[in-house]
């Protein structure tokens, strides 16, 4: 009887020649909309070729790769690091055509930002390896700071640059801004958790179970004012400013969780799986944004680092 692992090594040259790169944009668009018909929108066809690619990947691949809900999808465990995967080929492939014009600068110097705790552990580390890799000779000068600080820090001058969630900040009129990405904030739970049946999801129901809730980075009064907009509150059971404490109370079944996409991952240290489900009554999505100072003319290596991270979130 063949061997199986030496099976799957034999069909991988095979696999490799069939998946094309319009298969990985129209998942990547169907994991980051949550809904097909919404990823059709996005890449501008029609929803049957959303759905086609989707089939024949997980055909190929011979895994699940998105739950089926009744209103939208969900990545699996294995969708979720095909995403992965699938979202560093096409952003290697997009920063491979810009790299001529990127490089014609020829740029040296330093750049000085900050940046808060959610974007420095869940953005920020692979976009400014990519903008390295086009500009070798720019530094970084970077600093973690609250959004306090960064505020400060931009209007000041002292810093160049300020890369933080602008859904935090009160008079964003203050600044010259740009939104890089719009992350949508979803349901965790255990998978035997029964919220998870309900064939729709509203904030009235996650409100009758015990509530994890995360504390770092201004999340508790974000998650509070959409509470407050639909005059519910969260029954909280437990507050902490650790992520990874969060997912393993969640996983563990100690409680749910809403939170964002961005900062997602189908497991917790333990490897248990937790799983994300989208809620109907319209929770804002957390808006991560660039900062400079409004008027101000940034020097050549700060600039190019702007451009380049909002083409690179395709904003």
């Amino acid at each position: 009887m063949p061997n199986r692992r030496t099976s799957r090594q034999d069909s991988a040259p095979r696999l490799a020649k069939e998946i094309t790169l319009r298969q990985f944009r129209y998942f990547a668009a169907a994991a980051e909309t949550g809904q097909f018909s919404m990823a059709a929108t996005a890449q501008h066809v029609s929803q049957s070729a959303i759905t086609n690619a989707v089939l024949v990947l997980e055909q190929q691949l011979g895994v699940r790769l998105f739950d089926r809900l009744p209103h939208g999808v969900t990545l699996t465990a294995e969708g979720h690091r095909l995403y992965r995967r699938a979202r560093e080929i096409l952003d290697a492939v997009e920063d491979t055509l810009r790299e001529p014009r990127f490089q014609a600068h020829n740029l040296r110097g330093k750049v000085r930002l900050a940046a808060s705790y959610t974007v420095l552990g869940y953005l920020l580390p692979g976009l400014l390896a990519r903008f390295r890799t086009n500009y070798p000779d720019i530094d970084f000068d970077l600093h973690d700071m609250d959004r306090e600080g960064i505020e400060q820090g931009v209007l000041s001058g002292d810093i160049e640059l300020g890369i933080c969630l602008l859904s935090n900040i009160e008079k964003l009129q203050r600044f010259a801004h740009h939104t890089l990405i719009r992350s949508r904030r979803q349901l965790w739970a255990s998978p035997s958790h029964p919220l998870l049946a309900l064939p729709r999801l509203t904030l009235k129901d996650i409100a009758a179970h015990p509530y994890i809730l995360i504390t770092v980075d201004e999340s508790e009064r974000a998650t509070m004012r959409y509470w407050r907009g639909r005059r519910l509150a969260p029954s909280v059971a437990f507050r902490t400013s650790s992520m990874e404490a969060l997912r393993g109370l969640v996983a563990h079944g100690f409680g749910v969780t809403v939170l964002s996409d961005m900062v997602y991952r189908p497991w917790s240290l333990e490897g248990r799986q937790i799983e994300a489900r989208p809620i109907a009554d319209g929770v804002p999505d957390m808006e991560v944004g660039l900062l400079w100072q409004p008027g101000r003319t940034l020097d050549k290596p700060a600039d190019a680092l702007r451009e380049f991270l909002i083409h690179a979130s395709g904003s």
